[in-house]
């Protein structure tokens, strides 16, 4: 029997983090081929340190978005982030790009052909994970850690707290009594600061009344355990202070750690790459397995392989609190849902340049948009479940 009374923890980084940075570039350069091109291929990997970013990798798409172009865009998502200082700046930064066309061999596992459906852009095991600590069907420690890193993002952009730097990282650990999140057991917040004369105690003042606005009232205690920029001045940040890669913080992108990960990174990839379109999928089945009442937490796994249009298998984990036979749900699942690669992208209307949007704060348990945006977060599968549940 699963443990009821714990402690867990969650951290998420903002999008000002080095890793993050290189994020939001790799798929703004996956918007930029989508929306001109829906059938696009992109794999783009973005490396960032010192005044200088490197974008590499393979893409299949329209002439027209040049070298010079993507260097452009790359420069528009580090001044949105907010970074003009000395040490990374937007303007002044060294951005070398060496995209390459896609690998023949690759597409023609990839590409539709003759009889054959278009197959998987490579091998692998995709999670989709939900359960009913927040009403967005989230884990609660990695959902209320993102949140205080959006309203912090939020504060210092609008002006309200101007002395903040873009990069930040975040840590909840919650307390479980019978399996139900209750409440908050320590923090740690670490934020850059521009002015060098800050201390921890000045920098806590500052933050904390946003990270208990985050988080249910009653949750943070005389006893919740505050660490807030615990080394001291934390004022070179960003790439400046740390090298950032594409793919990094693959928790972070999904549950946490209270869920199993494949393996595979999302951002700088397009659809077709079940990395990115199959967790999603296996993200929306959960959250409307959950949704649908069958279960108060739900973990579905798919696997696939290159050049092959069919999941090899479908998994479903109940985790003992399922109303319905789980086998029964694998088969009914297949049914509600074409999971080959693309019927996941017209089914979740994935060929849309939505992805720099997901780069920070999480890929999951975030509000479906209305030109398609996050759209695996929709609970429209409800009564199909249902249905094909019994």
């Amino acid at each position: 029997m699963a443990r009821q009374n714990y402690l867990f923890t969650s951290e998420s980084v903002s999008e000002g983090h080095p890793d993050k940075v290189c994020d939001r570039i790799s798929d703004a350069v996956v918007d930029a081929f989508l929306g001109e091109m829906p059938e696009a291929r992109v794999a783009c990997e973005t490396l960032a340190t010192t005044n200088r970013v490197v974008i590499a990798g393979e893409t299949r798409g329209p002439s027209h978005i040049t070298h010079d172009y993507i260097a452009h865009l790359a420069r528009l998502a580090m001044k949105d982030i907010g970074y003009e200082q000395e040490g990374f700046h937007w303007e002044t930064c060294d951005v070398q790009v060496h995209l390459h066309d896609q690998s023949a061999h690759i597409a023609q596992g990839v590409d539709a052909a003759d009889n054959k459906d278009e197959g998987a852009g490579d091998q692998g095991i995709m999670f989709g994970y939900a359960c009913r600590e927040t009403p967005e069907l989230m884990p609660a420690p990695i959902y209320y850690s993102h949140k205080i890193l959006r309203l912090l993002a939020e504060a210092r952009k609008t002006g309200r707290e101007p002395v903040l730097g873009p990069d930040a990282k975040s840590q909840v650990t919650v307390r479980y009594e019978n399996g139900v999140p209750v409440g908050v057991t320590s923090i740690v917040l670490s934020t850059q600061h521009l002015d060098p004369a800050l201390t921890s105690d000045d920098i806590r003042s500052i933050v904390e009344p946003y990270i208990i606005s985050a988080v249910p009232g009653g949750w943070i205690t005389d006893e919740t355990v505050w660490h807030v920029n615990p080394t001291g001045a934390f004022v070179i940040g960003g790439p400046d202070g740390d090298c950032g890669l594409t793919g990094r913080k693959i928790i972070v992108d999904t549950y946490g750690g209270a869920a199993p990960h494949g393996g595979g990174a999302f951002s700088g990839k397009d659809p077709t790459k079940v990395d990115r379109s199959a967790a999603y999928a296996a993200r929306y089945l959960a959250k409307n397995v959950v949704a649908a009442d069958l279960a108060d937490r739900c973990t579905i796994q798919l696997s696939y392989a290159i050049g092959v249009a069919e999941p090899l298998s479908v998994y479903v984990d109940l985790h003992g609190t399922g109303k319905v036979d789980e086998a029964k749900l694998e088969k009914g699942i297949r049914n509600v849902m074409n999971l080959t690669p693309r019927g996941i992208r017209e089914h979740l209307q994935l060929n849309r340049p939505i992805y720099a949007r997901t780069a920070a704060y999480g890929h999951f348990g975030r509000e479906p948009e209305a030109d398609g945006g996050f759209s695996w977060e929709k609970i429209d599968l409800v009564h199909a479940l249902r249905d094909v549940a019994g």
